[in-house]
């Protein structure tokens, strides 16, 4: 990948970051650390991969993205409003009780979300419906789910795994935030899905793995899925939870958790610096 273009995608990246921290600072509530860990993803998904257009959210030919794990809606809501969904302003109204930006994503409210999801493992299922009504209507356009590692505890995930690699759905592309914490833990102390890959290679999937913050690993996963012509994908994401922001890196408590001014301030002060470092 070019450094000019990775260099405006971690600028993309950044600026969602901020975004995320602006809805949940202001909302008082929300998902930070599992945002901010899939930035770096919606920054490549919106700026090189999938084929969108903001004027027009329901193009009937449009990639389709769903968020399986609805409750990053934060970040979600940045990356569309930096691409021009809907104004960026509009992410400080994040869960208020008259606005259209709820706490997890509405496809009735939001222009841009394809899916409303919020109860995991849902939001997979609902991925395979759209890529096999692609096939069925012989569509080009491709289907693109992000689901947390946690969310892999559900077993209606490893249903609609079955079914999309028994159907060899290979426009259907899920991306694995595994940044190894959840709600109340790490992934060892609540329930591991531990060998993830390995399991998706079990249901038939062509399976990639990756680091989730380096943009040319993301150049070459997504192109891995492009040259499979007969399964879906799976890309397994080592991510950090709460990427960009210090303290709340790595942090399980940060999973739920909003800052309050004095954490608000310091971490929008990183974000500007490497902001400032980037476009310098």
């Amino acid at each position: 990948m070019e450094q000019a273009t990775k260099q405006a995608l971690q600028i993309f990246a950044t600026k969602a970051r901020m975004g995320v921290l602006d809805g949940v600072y202001h909302a008082k509530a929300g998902h930070p650390g599992g945002s901010l860990s899939i930035c770096d993803v919606l920054s490549y998904l919106y700026n090189v991969r999938m084929h969108v257009e903001p004027k027009d959210p329901k193009k009937p030919d449009r990639d389709r993205l769903v968020l399986s794990k609805g409750h990053a809606a934060p970040a979600l809501y940045a990356a569309l409003a930096l691409k021009g969904f809907f104004p960026v302003e509009d992410l400080k109204t994040l869960r208020k009780s008259d606005s259209y930006l709820q706490g997890h994503p509405n496809m009735d409210k939001v222009p841009g979300v394809d899916m409303s999801t919020g109860s995991l493992g849902q939001g997979i299922s609902a991925a395979v419906g759209m890529a096999l009504g692609a096939k069925l209507d012989k569509a080009d356009y491709h289907v693109y789910a992000i689901l947390g590692d946690g969310e892999l505890q559900e077993g209606q995930v490893w249903e609609a795994a079955m079914f999309a690699g028994n159907h060899g759905l290979s426009n259907l592309t899920a991306i694995i935030d595994n940044n190894n914490l959840q709600i109340d833990g790490t992934m060892d102390e609540v329930n591991a899905p531990y060998p993830i890959a390995e399991k998706f290679r079990a249901f038939n999937w062509n399976t990639v793995e990756i680091d989730g913050h380096d943009f040319d690993a993301l150049e070459s996963a997504f192109a891995a899925a492009d040259a499979c012509k007969d399964k879906p994908t799976a890309i397994v994401m080592k991510t950090v939870k709460g990427k960009g922001v210090s303290f709340m890196e790595n942090a399980v408590g940060w999973h739920g958790s909003a800052p309050n001014t004095e954490q608000y301030e310091q971490a929008m002060a990183q974000l500007n610096a490497a902001l400032a470092e980037l476009e310098a």
